[in-house]
């Protein structure tokens, strides 16, 4: 088994972050960011979520998620999916995939792809 820091090391660039859509929510993220902002949900609705119809996301913000600010404002309760990327299945399962996100990811080494 490769040990992540030979495929990964977080710059925190904010590249992830970035972008007019962010991760979908769901009740272990909410719970896990309700806590660490140590706000009411109904609070955290209002103020950083985007709900449509069952679709809960982050807001974002002049192009990036609201959580954005020179690094992540709730790191300790980020999203799984954020936790987990760029190392996302999807990525490492697939070679296109992987170059693509290198590509644009300073903390990939590129040399393994």
């Amino acid at each position: 088994m490769v040990d992540v820091s030979e495929i990964f090391r977080c710059t925190r660039c904010g590249f992830c972050c970035h972008g007019e859509t962010t991760v979908s929510l769901d009740q272990e993220d909410r719970s896990r960011m309700t806590r660490a902002l140590n706000m009411s949900e109904s609070a955290i609705r209002k103020k950083y979520w985007r709900i449509s119809g069952k679709s809960v996301q982050m807001k974002t913000v002049d192009g990036h998620c609201i959580f954005y600010d020179k690094g992540c404002t709730v790191h300790s309760g980020r999203p799984h999916r954020c936790a987990q990327w760029p190392l996302h299945p999807s990525i490492l399962d697939d070679e296109n995939n992987f170059i693509t996100i290198s590509e644009s990811c300073p903390g990939i080494k590129k040399e393994i792809g």
